[in-house]
């Protein structure tokens, strides 16, 4: 896969352009706990203010990104992100929450780009090892980013860090305008003048496909929110990382493995696989086994990610790849998101067993309710059936 023209190049700036874009979130949190000295409270409604913004905003990016191009999409981004972080620390909180909104309707991204570039760079039979290495960087990135944003905390003190922080993002959006990747390839050129009417791919089964991605990051954030408490309740909070680590271990381990198989999976498959084998570990007693039983649904992780995004690519048209890409970036934060607050009360009023079963069974159902729509699969738009830049998508 290193091999591919395009592909070496395009995977090594997204592992470094994505270190700073996962650090956004313990930075923030960091700033206005220790930096202005307000609680967990105040920087959890920053953080959401932050991811909502992002949420926000992928699809609006994406879709610009199919319209425009890329680089201007990237050069304007990376300016509201030296706005944002150049002015971060010395803003009262209110200003603070509502710049966070207005930088992560505005983010880099990172994320979305690196993955529609890939399509594009990759040959569609060979897609889903491409996919599958990038979901194994991605765990990478997540195991650099947080840590790196809490020992330069530590070190420097928030108001240095979030200045290093838009500074990596800065520098991640000069790297892309420099590399500008292709966002279509060759055979898709002739669809560059076009764009697709939603109705013509926005149909069920990609909202089906939209709904398991959802399911996935939630079941993926539950279970490491679950891990945490689990850890704290033995008094053993001390090996989080450790714990943490083999998890992320695992996940990379099942990446590589899926990427070298002959023939893929489907989404429901993975994502189902991986719910179903999280709903008995909280029966798991003492915390070190516990870790060992979370390593079959691990393995599942990268695997499951990296088939949403190539279902995704085979179903959408290359006119409209940008945006789709965007909606899925917009499911896996929403479910990020939610699991959050559900999880939290879960453990709270029913232990981390319940927990762990509750959220692994409610993800099995969303991959239940996807199964009928799956069938409904859309097909790529007809060159002659696209409407003109010009005119207005449906």
């Amino acid at each position: 896969m290193l091999a591919v023209p395009g592909v070496r190049p395009l995977l090594l700036v997204g592992i470094l352009a994505r270190i700073p874009v996962i650090a956004i979130g313990v930075t923030l949190t960091l700033h206005v706990v220790n930096g202005m000295h307000l609680g967990f409270l105040p920087a959890g409604l920053v953080g959401a203010a932050s991811t909502g913004g992002t949420a926000l905003g992928a699809p609006i990016t994406g879709r610009f990104v199919d319209r425009y191009g890329l680089r201007p999409v990237v050069a304007v981004t990376t300016v509201a992100q030296l706005v944002f972080w150049s002015s971060a620390a010395f803003l009262p909180y209110w200003p603070l929450a509502a710049g966070a909104f207005a930088a992560g309707v505005l983010a880099l991204p990172v994320f979305n780009v690196i993955r529609q570039c890939l399509a594009a760079a990759v040959p569609a039979d060979r897609r889903r090892a491409a996919f599958a290495l990038d979901a194994m960087l991605v765990e990478v990135s997540y195991m650099v980013g947080p840590a790196v944003a809490v020992a330069a905390t530590t070190a420097l003190g928030s108001d240095r860090t979030m200045a290093l922080v838009g500074l990596g993002l800065v520098g991640s959006g000069t790297a892309l305008l420099l590399l500008n990747p292709a966002t279509r390839g060759g055979e898709e050129s002739a669809a560059a003048s076009t764009v697709v009417p939603r109705r013509q791919w926005l149909t069920p089964a990609l909202f089906a496909l939209l709904g398991v991605t959802f399911a996935a990051a939630f079941v993926l954030t539950a279970t490491e929110l679950n891990l945490v408490a689990v850890l704290k309740a033995g008094e053993a909070t001390r090996w989080t990382g450790l714990a943490i680590g083999v998890w992320s271990l695992s996940s990379l381990v099942g990446g590589f493995a899926y990427g070298s198989l002959s023939r893929g999976l489907s989404p429901l498959v993975t994502i189902g696989g991986m719910a179903a084998l999280t709903v008995p570990v909280g029966l798991v007693g003492p915390w070190p086994l516990l870790c060992l039983a979370l390593i079959p649904s691990g393995m599942l992780c990268a695997p499951a990610l990296s088939t949403t995004v190539d279902t995704l690519s085979g179903w959408v048209p290359a006119g409209a790849r940008g945006e789709a890409v965007g909606l899925h970036s917009t499911a896996l934060t929403l479910g990020l998101a939610a699991a959050n607050p559900i999880t939290g009360f879960l453990i709270d009023s029913a232990g981390t067993g319940w927990s762990f079963a509750v959220t692994g069974v409610g993800s099995l159902l969303v991959v239940a309710l996807a199964v009928p729509l799956w069938r409904r699969a859309p097909r790529p738009a007809k060159p002659e059936a696209a409407v003109a830049t010009t005119g207005v998508a449906g």
